[in-house]
């Protein structure tokens, strides 16, 4: 029974009413991993970054950015994913390290588009292309690069090596100093960055993680 069964009956319906929480509410879709739809938390613009609150569904203020660096894309998670065992163990295999766990989040992702889009809290229809095998302290936290589906400019490339290294080497800068806070040390570090075949199979193992987490809640919308 795959994740989006949350969305069949009683989600949907639940959904004419209410707006639905990003993570648990919004289908994921049906040709994920190869396409999906993502949840757009922040964009280059914003000097605040945002991040969803988990229980609400609404965005909150995580922190101020620090000095010029902003995220160089729009930037969010999947919904209906989650960062735990298999996608822990996962990392280790492929980096040989022992004792990796999954960050207990959602899986984050990079949408990577030629048009600035002006504000987050929307969804995107995005297809994964790579990723960067992220480990903050003896946490798995990867990060899906993909592009904008109809791009004018991305929405043909298919595997994260067709970009530009600039590109890469402006994401990658991001995501190793966005934490970085005078007075503290940064545990960050990406480890390798992967083509659009290992992404996909962290895009399932972390559904994979989000059907085991949340089987209670799958369970209960079915049994309503």
């Amino acid at each position: 029974m795959s994740t989006n069964s949350l969305m069949d009956p009683i989600g949907r319906l639940m959904g004419l009413r209410y707006k639905s929480h990003p993570w648990h509410g919004i289908d994921i879709g049906d040709d994920a991993p190869e396409v999906l739809t993502c949840f757009i938390e922040v964009v280059p613009t914003d000097t605040i970054k945002y991040e969803i609150d988990k229980k609400s569904g609404y965005l909150r203020i995580d922190r101020p950015q620090k000095y010029s660096n902003v995220v160089p894309t729009p930037y969010g998670f999947i919904p209906q994913t989650y960062c735990g065992e298999h996608v822990g163990n996962f990392c280790s295999a492929k980096t040989g390290r022992e004792n990796i766990k999954g960050d207990g989040d959602p899986l984050d992702i990079c949408v990577i588009t030629e048009k600035d889009v002006p504000h987050g809290d929307l969804l995107a229809v995005a297809i994964p292309i790579g990723g960067f095998r992220m480990i903050d302290g003896n946490h798995a936290d990867d990060k899906i690069i993909s592009v904008l589906k109809g791009d004018v400019v991305y929405g043909q490339f298919t595997d994260i090596s067709q970009l530009p290294e600039l590109v890469i080497q402006r994401l990658k800068h991001y995501f190793l100093t966005y934490k970085d806070m005078p007075g503290l040390s940064n545990e960050s570090e990406i480890t390798h960055i992967y083509n659009a075949e290992e992404a996909h199979e962290v895009i399932r193992l972390s559904m994979k993680d989000y059907e085991k987490r949340f089987e209670v809640l799958r369970n209960a919308l079915l049994n309503y």
